[in-house]
């Protein structure tokens, strides 16, 4: 009796974020997360099929491994089974398991050992479908559950068919740099703390990604290790191919130097040089920068080249740091909470200044942050939670700066 009060409490929870939520996106998200919490489960992923491609991606996913890059041909592992036969699957022994030649889980951080995938059946065709991976006592799943799956998967299609969604995927992103496995333990007492607990995540070129997490839970300790101002202590992080896991002072100063530009909460601007000699003096340090007045120009702030921060409003002072980070033409821009200090106009003039170089100047750039609202500007979201990958999701409509509220 319970137990079927939990599934139905489920079955609610999940209708009302299908209907009542106006991002499909955030609804289809939102519905996973309560199947995987339900079922107890340590992953899960809603596939959707691009017809373009005849390729499955998954729009969101739960759990240590980051899939986000990662397509399956429609009909091939047990994602494309399901979507091409329209039919569900439960694998109670993925070891004996004959359907069962691996998943993009167990590549990627997360070792299989049942599962269930169902079909995203609407009136004319299977567009997708949703998986969950391994309950976390041990147990195997049963038919109830997946008859819960199913439901929920069934409330989804009619949605998506209601609300309409142009699945575009794209084309799968280059990689730039990978964390794989990574920890990091800091002395406490007698002891050690471990702040993160096994990271596997992707961060491909000319993306926008947004990392969301509270207080303590690791996010800003990670950008640390990839802009290279922290070390891992054990995993590995790579940057285009070359391990940047251990390295010397020197390729430490020289990968801070010409890979990496960052954005600080606190601006760190010097108090005695105007905007332009800040953004100058970041130029002088690299063998082919931007030309500096070119990068203030950039941020808008054409007319205020010769001002010193101290005759600047916050936000200006914060656009200078932004031209200070691109003049480098770095390959990955960090952003630690770059508008906490502001008010919302001023944080919308700067997330719109981020906007634009990612679009317009194909950077990539990673944002540490507490808001929410911001996420909507991403095309991905990474949420990290007691010092692991909680959730990935892709933005298929990402919206504008100029659009955001809070």
């Amino acid at each position: 009796m319970a137990e079927e009060k939990r599934f139905t409490k489920a079955t609610w929870q999940i209708m009302e974020q299908l209907l009542e939520v106006d991002s499909l996106d955030d609804a289809l998200s939102g519905s996973l997360e309560i199947i995987v919490n339900t079922l107890n489960s340590e992953a899960g992923a809603i596939w959707l099929l691009d017809p373009k491609t005849d390729r499955l991606s998954p729009l969101f996913h739960i759990g240590p491994a980051d899939v986000s890059n990662i397509t399956v041909e429609n009909g091939l592992g047990i994602e494309g089974l399901v979507t091409k036969t329209g039919k569900s699957v439960m694998v109670t022994d993925a070891a004996t398991d004959a359907r069962f030649d691996g998943t993009v889980f167990d590549d990627n951080g997360l070792v299989t050992r049942t599962m269930i995938c169902v079909p995203l059946n609407n009136l004319h065709d299977v567009i997708g479908c949703v998986q969950v991976v391994n309950k976390k006592d041990g147990n195997l799943y049963d038919a109830e559950e997946l008859q819960l799956c199913e439901r929920m998967a069934a409330l989804a299609a009619i949605t998506i068919d209601e609300k309409g969604l142009a699945v575009d995927l794209g084309e799968q992103k280059e990689v730039l740099a990978v964390l794989k496995d990574v920890t990091k333990e800091f002395p406490s007492g007698d002891g050690v703390l471990q702040v993160l607990k096994g990271i596997n995540l992707e961060i491909y070129k000319n993306e926008f990604v947004v990392v969301l997490g509270e207080s303590g839970c690791g996010k800003s300790t990670m950008m640390n290790i990839v802009g290279g101002m922290d070390f891992l202590t054990d995993g590995t992080l790579t940057i285009e191919g070359k391990d940047f896991s251990h390295p010397t002072d020197a390729e430490l100063t020289k990968y801070r130097r010409e890979y990496i530009g960052f954005i600080f909460q606190a601006y760190n601007l010097m108090p005695n040089l105007t905007a332009l000699e800040n953004v100058q003096f970041i130029a002088e340090l690299v063998k082919d920068p931007m030309d500096p007045m070119d990068a203030i120009e950039k941020v808008g702030l054409g007319q205020r080249a010769n001002n010193y921060p101290g005759q600047m409003s916050g936000g200006q002072q914060q656009r200078v740091s932004i031209a200070r980070a691109i003049v480098k033409k770095p390959k990955l821009i960090l952003a630690d909470e770059p508008t906490a200090a502001l008010d919302y106009t001023t944080s919308i003039e700067v997330l719109s200044v981020i906007e634009e170089i990612v679009k317009n100047q194909g950077a990539t750039v990673m944002m540490v942050t507490h808001n929410v609202e911001i996420a909507k500007m991403a095309d991905r979201v990474v949420k990290v939670r007691g010092g692991r990958i909680a959730s990935i999701k892709k933005n298929l409509h990402p919206v504008h700066a100029q659009d955001l509220v809070w």
